[in-house]
């Protein structure tokens, strides 16, 4: 299961490119403008409504990247904390990720967190399209192809972004927008990106409040069992007949770890297997039964599914973490089964 991360982040002024709409109506005032000089023609074309382009070479600002490690663990971990997953401009998780992964590649907090993160930057791309914000779909969509150049979604986004553009462009050809009547359609796009935004960052934020809150409910179950595993061993020592007289031992050897018997293997560390994203939005619940080996050093050295309800779900993430468990070491190798179950809401 995911390791409770810090939560990361700190605002900064959000910058922001002229859509296509807002570009038309800035030529048309320039225009205006010059109209003494030289007067523009009747059928004169209309401007390309398409918004500059936001490469993913450029989608982490310099003044990021100029961040040392330690400043941009904290300023993601702020921002994280404080629902600024991936807005504003230059003060969002998703920038300080990014910058620290290519800074400290080994670093598992930034991989993890953007994980989690792509899934959001997707949506709220796909919503600044539907309110043709093309600049801010486009800074999103870099972002995601600086994160994952592979991700499924990232050409279905950038074609979207594109026939949105040439339809606004063409709408705005047959309208004539005004200066006034752009001025006023930018005001409420800010405004309804701003609230999109927030309602969307709050309810990704309660979505990771609540698997954190599954992880830790799991992980006190967990303890609870494994203590009461310990006492009721304990009892069963306690209660076994007292051992014949002692024979003059051996000189001892080097002292090693206290071997138990197969049948009797002791959990030492069985950390919880990590949620699959998608399954925990999705309200997915399920459970993996696995079968592994334990060897006398107490690790696990195999595992596999035996049966999983749904399949291919939570596979994976069962496995991966049987694997890491750990057990008091045994006389012989011991293979066992275990159930793990999955349940979004704890």
């Amino acid at each position: 299961m995911i390791a409770n991360n810090d939560r990361h982040y700190s605002r900064l002024s959000a910058v922001k490119q002229v859509s296509a709409v807002f570009a038309l109506g800035c030529a048309l005032a320039a225009c205006g403008k010059k109209e003494d000089a030289a007067p523009a023609a009747p059928e004169q074309a209309a401007p390309n409504a398409a918004a500059p382009a936001v490469g993913a070479n450029n989608a982490v600002s310099a003044k990021v990247s100029a961040l040392s490690v330690e400043q941009l663990r904290e300023a993601a971990r702020k921002a994280y904390a404080e629902n600024r997953l991936y807005a504003p401009v230059e003060d969002n998780a998703v920038e300080y990720y990014l910058a620290l992964r290519e800074k400290a590649p080994a670093d598992a907090v930034a991989s993890s967190a953007l994980t989690d993160l792509l899934p959001m930057t997707v949506i709220a791309t796909e919503q600044s399209i539907g309110r043709e914000d093309f600049s801010e779909a486009q800074r999103l969509s870099a972002l995601i192809e600086r994160a994952d150049p592979q991700h499924p979604a990232l050409a279905r986004l950038k074609a979207s972004i594109g026939a949105a553009q040439q339809a606004v462009a063409k709408r705005a050809e047959q309208e004539k927008l005004t200066a006034e009547e752009q001025a006023r359609k930018q005001a409420e796009l800010e405004k309804q990106r701003l609230a999109q935004q927030q309602q969307q960052q709050q309810q990704a934020a309660q979505q990771l409040a609540t698997q954190q809150a599954a992880e830790r409910q799991a992980a006190t179950q967990r303890a609870a069992e494994q203590r009461a595993a310990e006492q009721r061993a304990a009892e069963q020592r306690a209660a076994a007949p007292a051992a014949a007289p002692e024979r003059p031992a051996p000189a001892p050897a080097a002292p090693s770890a206290p071997a138990a018997a197969p049948s009797e293997l002791r959990a030492v560390s069985t950390p919880a297997p990590r949620y699959p994203p998608d399954a925990l939005r999705a309200g997915t619940s399920g459970e993996v039964q696995v079968e592994f080996t334990v060897g006398t050093d107490g690790s696990v050295t195999a595992a596999r599914v035996v049966r999983a309800n749904p399949p291919r779900v939570f596979d994976r993430e069962a496995v991966n973490a049987v694997r890491k468990w750990r057990f008091q070491p045994v006389a012989a190798p011991v293979t066992t089964r275990r159930t793990i179950g999955f349940n979004p809401g704890g």
